[in-house]
């Protein structure tokens, strides 16, 4: 090719600007203090959910980067202030923090995800971008848009929507779409009840990511449109991309042809932690020999805000007693007296003698106490367990005195501890 057509591709990224969509809570986790965006989750173990976004911009080339976070989102906007404003990129701040407007007294929370980014018209015109890349703040992948980007330009469509192969029954939750042979979207539908299987898989469905990119001034006057239409839930999702469908507007693009990291052969990591169950789930496949998602690769780091904190310690070597972790990830602050099994363990986390954690998330500042056991269960911020409680053993128990899942986990909170005192 021509280094006169080359060159622009190498651009792109430079002339895109991505809007993360930082959601309202969408898992109880996220919800118990009732100041964390989902996007706002500890993962595994130092990490927040939105730095594998931003960590996929930066690494991506892209230099621009509006984030919409909720009302009330104080948790989120200090991770955000805190690790991500002061990094510059060309003398210019990589992130934007954009506030949602704060909900009419009728609402309990704001309009769609198309009326969260309208409503910042203004500061999106400054930047003079020609492209817009809509992500979600709390999906854990790996990506390089810059590919991604240069798909859409190739296919010279005005959106372009990122697409997985799911099972069938994963793609109940999510929006399938069809394609035809030149990936053009026929046809996209949310949360079905019967997906449409891929052509020649009949197991399979072809599902959003909830990633997309837009020419810029379509989207522009797709918002102006869609805001005047009193008819419109006004969010991507439900209203702008289906529109564009309708309008023969929109194609696909396959994650694996972007996807960052993923051995030969296995399926491309992407994963929605929205729900209790996918965010235990998400955690504890890290702890696995050679985990699908890397922690480890130099070459897509992953960026977070690094709190000074003492390296992580295991104390006592003794039969009965001896502070120990196998298959698991231990963050800085840590103090470990108990035994530690195919867990995750966040900052400051503290587990004493004759404890027992398996299979759990634990995150920042959980103490646990002395002959307590945990199986299958995710600790929030801040909870002592108290000395012998057991948890994950007898379901009907777990289930009576907390949160307990179809699939067996347990969330404890420090509210629902609190009923056990007398």
């Amino acid at each position: 090719m021509p280094l006169q057509h080359s060159r622009p591709r190498l651009h792109l990224p430079q002339r895109a600007l991505a809007l993360v969509l930082a959601r309202d809570a969408g898992c109880l986790l996220a919800a118990s203090d009732g100041q964390r965006a989902a996007a706002a989750a500890h993962f595994g173990g130092k990490f927040r959910t939105i730095d594998f976004t931003l960590s996929n911009c930066l690494n991506s080339g892209i230099r621009r980067v509006g984030v919409i976070t909720p009302y009330q989102s104080h948790s989120l906007q200090r991770h955000l202030e805190r690790g991500w404003a002061p990094v510059k990129t060309d003398a210019d701040p990589f992130v934007s923090l954009l506030t949602a407007r704060r909900p009419r007294d009728d609402q309990e929370q704001c309009d769609g995800s198309a009326e969260a980014v309208a409503s910042h018209q203004d500061i999106l015109d400054s930047y003079l971008a020609e492209y817009v890349l809509v992500l979600g703040g709390e999906h854990i992948y790996k990506m390089n848009y810059a590919a991604m980007l240069a798909d859409h330009v190739a296919k010279g469509r005005e959106c372009t929507v990122a697409c997985i192969e799911v099972p069938l029954d994963e793609a109940r939750a999510l929006g399938v779409v069809s394609v035809d042979a030149q990936w053009r979207i026929t046809d996209f539908n949310q949360q079905p009840a019967e997906p449409a299987c891929m052509p020649g898989r009949s197991d399979r469905a072809l599902a959003s990511m909830g990633i997309y990119i837009f020419n810029a001034n379509y989207l522009y006057a797709e918002l102006a449109r869609d805001r005047a239409d009193p008819t419109s839930s006004h969010d991507f999702d439900r209203d702008l991309v289906p529109h564009a469908v309708r309008g023969g507007d929109a194609v696909a693009h396959p994650f694996a042809q972007s996807c960052v990291g993923t051995a030969p052969g296995n399926t491309p990591y992407w994963r929605d932690v929205g729900t209790i169950d996918a965010y235990w789930q998400a955690n504890i496949d890290l702890t696995a020999t050679q985990p699908l998602l890397d922690l480890y690769d130099i070459h897509w780091p992953i960026r977070t805000n690094h709190a000074e904190l003492a390296p992580a310690k295991f104390l006592h070597d003794q039969p009965d007693r001896r502070g120990m972790a196998v298959e698991s990830l231990v963050a800085g602050g840590c103090v470990i007296s108990g035994s530690v099994a195919r867990s995750v363990l966040c900052a400051g986390v503290r587990v004493h003698s004759y404890a027992n954690v398996e299979s759990s998330v634990l995150l920042p500042d959980v103490a646990v106490g002395r002959h307590a056991h945990l199986r299958r269960v995710v600790v929030d911020r801040g909870c002592s367990i108290p000395d012998g409680l057991i948890v994950g053993v007898d379901a009907a128990a777990d289930a009576e005195r907390f949160l307990r899942t179809d699939n067996g986990v347990t969330l404890i909170t420090a509210e629902r501890l609190a009923r056990l005192l007398p």
